[in-house]
């Protein structure tokens, strides 16, 4: 029931309400029916014991127009009862037998007209039922269509008064896949309005946070290129070779953050996606040796020829960094590139994480931190494979660290 969406809990609230009116207008029909036929058994009852009654004490005329007054009853005149007697035998439908030793009374339908036949010695009596119509059945039908037809009313209304949200979900999910051109419209100042409102001025206040970040990132980047560069030909001319190794290493240091915070950029944007290509595993793995250039001699490689839809430069960056940060905390000399089955492994002597693999996957982690890293190596790793259709797994066996790269689709 949490799950359930609002729309369908609308549907499912209304057909109940519309059902059980239903059933319960269709019970009523039913009962008012049996009603009816009860009250017109006691009706013809009573007429029947009232009429042998005062037949046997001979009233007069008047007595007996009187009598047919309060019974509600007419006399069929003597041209048509042999008319009325045909009807009877022909189509005439008994509904109530009754009477004493004084004589009977029994009672026909034809066609929803009532006749009354009263036999008693010297009378033979055809009557009319004439009781006056009601029309509470059709008072209760009327009542009953209006509710329902009120009820589904009611339905669409809330049906359409709840469809902006559904436009408003489409906007709100295209402007989660990066469209930020994607603007919230809507007409009225109700609570949808408001709440469209609200994410508008959102959606505003986040372009321009992220135009501000881009712009800070593109300039700090392209900043601190030219004090690096500059700062790399002064240290070249230093004799002192333990002083100009420590300073080469800090600056390729540096070099290496702005190459990750580029990167960093590149993966995380919203509108950014993979140039997906067939390729093979070790055209991969052949670019990834290159970005890693003096390391390449300290991998182990064991992998089957597998062809893989992906964007290659984007899976060799990945491979590349889960080598290199096997290198860098790894307690071995070289680092194992190996396949199992479509799964890609990255194996390296070295502890157990302290962790779980979702704390290196943040954003600058402060184990790597305090190593030799920047805390962004497993981030951009991790945002690299969500974009590409898998997943990074770990696990330690043997006193090996195993980085695997595992297809999700």
């Amino acid at each position: 029931m949490k799950n359930l969406s609002v729309t369908t809990f609308i549907h499912v609230l209304f057909s109940l309400a519309i059902a059980i009116l239903i059933a319960t207008f269709l019970l009523f029909l039913s009962w008012d029916k049996d009603r009816q036929k009860i009250a017109e058994f006691k009706r013809y009852q009573l007429l029947s014991i009232t009429f042998l009654s005062k037949l046997q004490a001979y009233p007069a005329p008047d007595e007996l127009e009187k009598l047919y007054k309060d019974l509600q009853v007419k006399p069929i005149s003597k041209e048509n009862i042999k008319e009325v007697k045909e009807k009877i035998q022909k189509q005439g439908k008994t509904l109530f037998t009754g009477g004493t030793k004084a004589g009977k009374v029994k009672v026909y339908d034809i066609d929803g007209t009532h006749y009354i036949n009263v036999q008693r010695m010297s009378y033979n009596l055809m009557l009319l039922n004439d009781t006056k119509e009601n029309y509470y059945f059709e008072i209760a039908v009327a009542s009953g269509v209006f509710l329902i037809v009120l009820l589904l009313l009611l339905y669409l209304a809330v049906l359409k008064k709840l469809y902006p949200l559904k436009k408003l979900h489409k906007q709100i999910q295209r402007f989660a896949q990066g469209d930020m051109s994607t603007r919230i419209t809507y007409e009225h100042d109700d609570e949808i309005g408001k709440i469209a409102k609200s994410f508008d001025d959102a959606i505003v206040h986040i372009h321009q946070l992220s135009s501000s970040k881009n712009l800070f990132m593109r300039n700090m980047m392209h900043e601190l290129k030219t004090p690096i560069t500059k700062g790399r030909i002064v240290v070249e001319m230093l004799e002192d070779e333990s002083i100009k190794k420590t300073l080469v290493r800090a600056f390729e240091r540096m070099n290496e953050l702005i190459t990750e915070l580029s990167e960093l950029e590149k993966v995380t944007s919203q509108s950014f996606e993979p140039d997906f290509e067939y390729v093979m595993l070790s055209e991969i793995i052949n670019e990834s040796k290159e970005l890693l250039m003096s390391h390449q001699n300290c991998i182990e490689i064991e992998v089957d020829e597998l062809a893989l839809t992906t964007d290659k430069k984007l899976m060799a960056l990945v491979i590349k960094n889960l080598i290199d940060n096997g290198m860098k905390y790894g307690t071995g000399d070289c680092v194992m590139l190996r396949t199992n089955y479509n799964i890609i492994e990255v194996i390296s002597q070295g502890d157990a994480l302290e962790h779980d693999l979702h704390y290196y996957t943040e954003p600058f982690s402060q184990a790597e931190k305090r190593s030799s890293g920047f805390g962004l190596g497993l981030y951009i790793v991790h945002n690299i494979l969500e974009k590409l259709g898998y997943r990074l797994g770990y696990d330690h066996r043997d006193g090996k660290n195993i980085f695997m790269i595992v297809p999700v689709r």
